[in-house]
């Protein structure tokens, strides 16, 4: 069986919830995925309509990000983005007066929409992969070939991340009568909600509101890590295997959460403005799960639960410990691609010894590369090639099995920025 059983650390925030509602100043960052060249739509001055759209990227997915409150557009500064850069931000005051520019009537039966009005609704509303891809949610659906499964991703893998599950525990109606609204629309034959065996209160939830949707199924799956990786879930619900994209096999994944997106999109035509983030780890006071405004500094919401045990010698994680990224502090704004910060004591840095080729980042990689080759040929682009770097999903397990403490996924990560040289539109996982 792919994948391994690590600690998952989820305890600490499970079954919490809270809500965090009045920042004084909300950051909006210009990127989308990746992109930094988006066309904004303010100035500073402007006043700015709670869900107004404030900026657009131009690339290929275009995709629109819009206020998260009412107020004034006071300018523009950089603020650090969980990819670890700084990022120029639209910074609006809040007037904590939640204005919208108008009212629009709810939408009784969600499933009422075609398939035209569906992908123009998640495009406007800016709706994009929530469980950290960030990748914009229409394109799945915007394809030419059937779609034969739907897929709902509620597995969580990552240590210490419960937001997802906080979510599902609560929406497990609204997201039940999104999936069915979905199927309906695109003529999908079944779905299947993933969750992990051992989510007791979630596979509950789910349980005692799935009533009459007879084409969807809840699927239990081992608790092993990385088993919220979309090529390996795709492969243990459904048996099928792809190439590159899942459609290539009839199937579409989402995350739980990007379908309660969808939901509050179609039902109330609300963009993506707000989201439940983990605040979690040894250094948190009280670890919670937060329903904030995107564009909220996290400082801001941690010191609202409570504060930290202290904040010098810890170490601040964007995302789980397996996958996340480092960063300088929590000063980190909010996105909706952001599904957690993880505050643990810093360790003492381990010392890299000399690969003993013991081939246990080999066995454990839900990929099927060899992460010890790509690491050696690291700099060298022709090796790199034949290597398959683009199927790496970037778990981690590599880095957490080597006996020897080798970063070897960071290695794996320069092999990619490798290839990316001269061709940065090369296709990377």
């Amino acid at each position: 069986m792919k994948g391994i059983k690590i600690s998952s650390h989820k305890n600490l925030s499970e079954n919490t919830f809270t809500i965090y509602n009045k920042p004084k100043y909300i950051y909006i960052p210009l990127i989308v995925g990746t992109d930094t060249d988006l066309t904004v739509l303010v100035k500073k001055d402007d006043y700015v309509c709670k869900g107004e759209m404030v900026a657009r990227s131009k690339g290929k997915f275009s995709i629109p990000l819009h206020a998260s409150v009412s107020g004034t557009v006071i300018g523009f500064e950089d603020k650090l983005y969980h990819n670890g850069t700084m990022i120029k931000s639209i910074v609006i005051e809040n007037d904590f007066k939640e204005r919208i520019e108008e009212k629009q009537n709810n939408v009784n039966t969600i499933s009422s929409y075609s398939k035209e009005e569906f992908l123009e609704t998640l495009k406007n509303a800016g709706i994009l992969g929530m469980g950290g891809a960030g990748f914009p949610t229409y394109i799945k659906y915007e394809t030419n070939g059937p779609i034969k499964t739907l897929v709902i991703n509620a597995v969580e893998c990552e240590p210490y991340i419960t937001a997802d599950d906080s979510l599902g525990v609560q929406k497990a109606g609204e997201i039940l009568e999104t999936i069915d609204a979905i199927l309906e629309i695109f003529h999908i034959e079944k779905a299947i909600i993933a969750v992990k065996k051992n989510h007791k209160k979630l596979i509950h939830a789910f349980q005692k509101n799935i009533g009459t949707y007879v084409k969807i199924e809840l699927k239990m799956v081992p608790d092993r890590y990385p088993m919220g990786w979309e090529r390996l879930l795709v492969e243990t619900v459904t048996g099928k295997t792809y190439q590159n994209l899942p459609i290539e096999v009839g199937v579409v994944v989402n995350n739980v959460s990007t379908i309660y997106a969808i939901y509050e999109a179609l039902k109330y035509h609300k963009p993506l403005i707000e989201r439940i983030v983990t605040i979690t780890g040894d250094m948190i006071k009280h670890p919670t799960n937060v329903l904030v405004k995107v564009g909220t500094s996290i400082h801001e919401v941690i010191e609202f639960i409570g504060g930290m045990k202290r904040n010098k010698d810890i170490i601040c994680i964007a995302g789980g410990p397996m996958m996340g990224v480092t960063l300088p502090n929590d000063e980190v704004i909010v996105t909706a691609d952001m599904n957690a910060l993880v505050v643990l004591k810093q360790q003492e840095e381990e010392i890299e010894h000399t690969c003993m080729r013991c081939g246990k980042c080999v066995q454990v990689c839900p990929a099927q590369i060899e992460p010890v080759l790509i690491k050696d040929a690291y700099q060298e682009k022709e090796a790199l090639k034949t290597l398959n770097v683009n199927r790496c999903c970037e778990c981690g397990l590599c880095s957490y099995i080597c006996p020897a403490k080798i970063k070897v996924r960071e290695y794996v990560r320069k092999a990619k920025e490798t290839l990316r040289k001269d061709d940065p539109n090369e296709r990377l996982s």
